[in-house]
């Protein structure tokens, strides 16, 4: 079932349901009250004719009787409203209607219902009694029986008291009352009204459903539109939000999933153009070495290359075979760190002889570009480190320095804070401006295209390579350049445990 159905039905049935439970609950209220209004105005007639009915002498301050010409005036008119009253005397006898007032009034039926000994103790201690719809007895026609169905009443019982003076004397009781059925057609006549404002509450609820379950479908769709967009590869989409509930949250929630995806794609975009790039350099790279082994190894074969050249060409295959070795090893390297698959070993070390160390190896390199290298660092330099990955980061840094600088001096400086170890190193080299120092670290970029011939850091991955590293350190590396003025990397490698020793022999 669609959604549009569902919410449809779940509107309505709420909208029904409220409205049959308050349906039911008008009804009986409604009866409650009919029956009360019921009950007073019979009690309202019965005090009518208490007061017009009782005879009295006013020689013998008796009561002698009841007026039945008054009674059989108030019978004929309260027959009318479907109203009929009896009366009895204090020695709970009917008095009316009786055969004398019968005699002058109409053919019709009266009703004398019958009082039970304990309402009667009652009506004498002046209380008035109100009876539920009940069968009370049979009708007759004057004074003679006739077979008729039992008829069921509600009824009013009131005492009649004569007062004289401070005292007050029973003289009987009036039993009054009207039929349930024609309670029950004012009630059915009010349930038909219920029924059809049900009915027309019922359309109503109908379309309110479908416009309140249309507005929310309406508002999913479009979020549906849009993934179907999103699936075709458009992340330029956005949903509208107002920020009001759920939906609009589920669309803030798509539409950050949509700018991440943009982003996302746009980073793939970014690194397959550069993994296009590195793989058409490293094919270049890979070409040059390749062709020149295999044209010494031809000459080797063919005997063509003097004996006094063959060490030198013996020589040129190793340098280009190690160049080869380098190239797959960073490109290995660079994925094993990314996946996390290089355990690091930390150890307790002295930074300041690796330093002193690796200026010694690269000062030959260096000299080639016309640079040489100052550096100042402490007697010691206590580091927690991995010692082959520390050599390898601060070697990929200084090569780098080397790469990008010439006739210039390459300065190396180091120091310790509180709890790590600072190594910063200066070129006055060609420099980056923002946007190459925002890219410094994405692999296969190179900040001068134009060497990426040398035979240093052929694959752009060395830089990579060293922020990989010292992230997983858990230290950080810095980056402050200026075109044409030089560039300063400053790494900072922390202690895990500050309660190490900071030398181990």
């Amino acid at each position: 079932m669609k959604l549009i159905y569902q919410q449809m039905l779940s509107f309505f049935a709420v909208i029904i349901t409220v409205i049959v439970v308050l349906g039911f609950a008008f009804i009986r209220t409604t009866k409650t009250m009919i029956y009360q209004n019921s009950w007073q105005q019979l009690q309202q007639y019965a005090t009518s004719i208490e007061k017009e009915a009782i005879r009295y002498n006013t020689r013998t301050h008796k009561v002698v009787g009841f007026n039945q010409q008054f009674l059989n005036d108030s019978t004929a008119i309260l027959r009318d409203q479907h109203i009929h009253f009896s009366v009895y005397d204090a020695n709970k006898k009917v008095v009316y209607p009786n055969s004398l007032g019968l005699s002058n009034m109409p053919t019709g039926s009266f009703y004398s219902p019958s009082i039970s000994s304990s309402d009667w103790k009652k009506l004498k201690n002046n209380k008035t009694i109100t009876k539920s719809p009940h069968v009370t007895f049979k009708s007759r026609s004057h004074d003679r029986p006739v077979n008729k169905p039992s008829l069921k009443t509600i009824d009013v019982l009131v005492p009649l008291f004569y007062k004289s003076g401070s005292t007050k004397k029973f003289v009987g009781a009036i039993s009054i009352g009207s039929f349930e059925q024609t309670l029950q057609a004012n009630e059915q006549q009010i349930e038909n009204n219920l029924f059809i404002a049900l009915l027309v509450s019922g359309i109503a609820a109908l379309l309110l459903s479908f416009i309140l379950a249309r507005y929310s479908v309406r508002r999913i769709n479009r979020l549906r539109y849009a993934t179907h967009s999103v699936a075709s590869g458009d992340f330029d989409i956005q949903v509208d939000s107002n920020h009001k509930d759920e939906i609009d949250d589920l669309a803030d929630d798509f539409n950050g999933m949509v700018s991440s995806l943009r982003a996302s794609d746009e980073e793939i975009k970014r690194q397959e153009k550069r993994r296009r790039e590195f793989m058409a350099d490293a094919a270049h790279e890979m070409r040059t070495p390749l062709t020149t082994i295999n044209g010494i190894l031809e000459g080797l074969a063919y005997d063509a290359i003097p004996e006094e050249d063959k060490a030198h060409s013996i020589e040129l295959m190793q340098n280009e075979t190690k160049r080869l070795i380098r190239l797959v090893n960073e490109n290995l390297d660079y994925e094993k760190i990314r996946t996390g698959q290089i355990a690091l070993n930390k150890t307790n070390f002295d930074g300041a002889e690796v330093l002193h160390n690796l200026v010694e190896q690269l000062t030959k390199k260096a000299a080639a570009a016309n640079d040489k290298f100052a550096l100042t660092v402490p007697t010691e330099l206590p580091v927690w480190a991995d010692y082959d990955r520390f050599v390898q980061v601060l070697f990929n840094i200084m090569q780098n320095a080397i790469q990008f600088s010439q006739d210039g001096t390459i300065e190396v400086t180091a120091s310790r804070t509180d709890h790590a170890a600072v190594i910063s190193v200066q070129d006055h080299g060609i420099g980056m401006t923002p946007d190459q120092v925002k890219n410094i670290w994405e692999r296969y970029y190179k900040a001068d295209p134009s060497r990426k011939n040398t035979k240093y850091g052929e694959s752009g991955l060395g830089l990579a390579i060293s922020h990989q590293l010292v992230q997983q350190h858990g230290g950080s590396i810095e980056v402050e350049s200026e075109a044409n003025q030089g560039t300063r990397f400053t790494v900072t490698f922390p202690d895990d445990g500050f309660d190490k020793p900071i030398i181990e022999d």
